[in-house]
């Protein structure tokens, strides 16, 4: 009986408070001359077309991948049914098991753990030190190396690729190795070539990571490396100890970045390591991998449909996204204040 009482009166209170809020706004908007009203009108409709819009957004960033969810449970049949829109009718993971085998997906993605985070620490530790220098030192030349530095985000990497191609098909220092073995190396095929552009700061998107990196370490106060100097701190004991404490945020964006678009890589994937199973490799040739199959197993030249083709695809990506989903999960908390606190300072 008493805590009926209790919740009655809390009630009552409630509701005598928003009937005095009520009162009170309508009384603040008569003494402003109807501005109020006007204010609280405009700031709910531009709630609700921003809230459209974002709802469109991710919906048309969501959908794609909604839909290859659908089709990868699919059996084939389902596949030609008209009345089968998203929900399939005979659920399957046979498209699972199917791409996983075309795949070889247990050491390809083990190829790829380890290969994408052994290019994502070297890309790390390189750009660093390169937007570092770009931030804090001036030397002659800066400017136009800056330049650079800009164009190859701009410039796609297929325009060297004819260079890159020949140089480690024929690598040689100084002509040294000609000289002494009367032949150059080929490198191709190993995964030496990528460590090196890598650790000179010239792989995937390594313009990118010195551009927000430098960007950063701009932002700090060059106070906080004074202080360090006067303290007894050489240069790279200041830049160990003052700046990449510091910078820990932007780290764990780039490392991220780096570690996801190698994950995904074709290109360097495809011209410095076929010899390595990575899923970007073999998610690219799932079509020809079925069609293989399919000729092997019925001993005849046969062709598999292309509604069965992009299904297999389609499952086979999910595949190779599912474990960098997984990955932003766990790290989305270090990722998006990583993003935050980038703001590319000028």
């Amino acid at each position: 009986m008493i805590k009926v009482n209790f919740l009655s009166k809390k009630s009552n209170k409630v509701k005598r408070v928003k009937n005095e809020s009520f009162k009170g706004f309508w009384e603040r908007n008569r003494l402003s001359n109807g501005y109020l009203l006007k204010k609280t009108i405009g700031r709910k409709l531009f709630n609700f077309c921003r809230a459209v819009m974002l709802f469109g957004l991710v919906f048309l960033i969501l959908q794609p991948i909604l839909s290859k969810i659908s089709v990868s449970f699919m059996e084939e049949r389902d596949l030609y049914d008209a009345t089968i829109i998203n929900i399939p009718r005979n659920w399957s993971v046979s498209n699972y098991e199917m791409s996983s085998m075309l795949m070889n997906y247990k050491s390809s993605i083990i190829s790829t753990l380890w290969v994408s985070l052994l290019i994502a620490v070297i890309q790390l530790a390189s750009t660093t030190l390169v937007a570092y220098g770009f931030a804090r030192y001036n030397f002659p030349g800066k400017k136009l190396l800056f330049a650079a530095v800009i164009l190859s985000i701009v410039i796609p990497p297929q325009t060297i690729l004819t260079a890159l191609y020949l140089n480690f098909r024929h690598f040689d220092i100084f002509g040294l190795f000609k000289l002494f073995t009367g032949k150059s190396i080929n490198l191709l095929g190993s995964i030496l070539p990528y460590v090196m552009i890598s650790a000179g700061a010239m792989g995937l998107k390594n313009g990118l990571y010195i551009f927000m990196l430098r960007q950063y370490f701009r932002g700090i106060p060059k106070e906080m490396e004074e202080a360090a100097y006067v303290d007894g701190c050489g240069k790279l004991k200041t830049f160990f100890i003052i700046m990449l404490p510091d910078a820990k945020p932007m780290l764990t964006s780039i490392f991220l970045f780096s570690y996801v678009w190698q994950w995904t890589d074709t290109f360097y994937s495809s011209l410095f390591l076929r010899e390595f199973r990575l899923l970007a490799n073999a998610v690219a040739g799932l079509g020809d991998g079925l069609m293989t199959y399919i000729q092997n197993i019925s001993n005849r030249t046969a062709f598999p449909s292309t509604a069965y083709t992009q299904a297999i695809i389609s499952t086979g990506t999910l595949m190779v996204v599912a474990p960098l989903i997984i990955i932003y999960i766990v790290a989305q908390k270090g990722f998006v204040e990583s993003l935050a606190q980038s703001g590319i300072k000028m």
